[in-house]
Formats: structure tokens, C-alpha cells, sequence
């Protein structure tokens, strides 16, 4: 699992940086209340869950959307940390945040 989260989180850092370097675009709408739906159940969840397997896959299933989301919310959300909602000791602050944020994107 280890190897596996160093992987995620390499990748997420690349993915941080190349969304810093490109040109401002407009995020859709559609991407916005995508990922506000998926993250909002997923803290929800992960709030409330007393197991650790589920929030550990929680954590796996936010970091697998991140590779695949629109670079530039990414971007936006992360605001230049490149382990954001990939680092296990600051998932909970961080999806909180991300989720609050996207709520007002609205």
C-alpha cells in the first residue's frame, strides 16, 4: 500500500505543477458540480465512519478522482500545495476545505 501511495502522491505533485504553468482557462460548470457531488459524499462518509478500512478507502478513492479531475479545479483547490488531498495526515483538513470551497464555486 505504501508503494502504491508514494506513487499517488508523485503523481499528484506532477500534476500540481503542470496545472500551475498553463494558461487560465475556465472551469466548467459540469466539472465544478461533478467533483462537489463526489467529494461531498465521500466527506460525508468518511465524517462519520468509526472504520478505518473505509476511510483509508476514502482516501484511496479521492486520490484515484484527483488523477483524473479537470487540472485546472485541481489547481484552483490546491492553490499551489502539491499534496493536496493526497497526504494522509492532512486528508481530513484538506477535504473538508476542498468541499467547502466547491460549495460556494456553485
Amino acid at each position: 500500500m505504501a508503494d502504491l501511495t508514494d506513487r499517488i502522491t508523485r503523481a499528484g505533485r506532477r500534476r500540481a505543477e503542470a496545472a500551475t504553468h498553463k494558461q487560465p482557462t475556465m472551469i466548467s460548470k459540469d466539472s465544478i458540480e461533478q467533483t462537489y457531488a463526489f467529494f461531498h459524499q465521500k466527506w460525508r462518509v468518511y465524517m462519520y465512519s468509526d472504520s478505518l478500512v473505509q476511510r483509508d478507502d476514502i482516501e484511496y478513492a479521492i486520490a484515484m478522482y484527483v488523477q483524473d479531475m479537470s487540472a485546472e479545479l485541481y489547481a484552483e483547490l490546491a492553490r499551489g500545495r502539491a499534496e493536496y488531498l493526497l497526504s494522509h495526515r492532512e486528508f481530513a483538513d484538506d477535504m473538508a476545505e476542498a468541499v467547502d470551497r466547491l460549495e460556494r464555486m456553485l
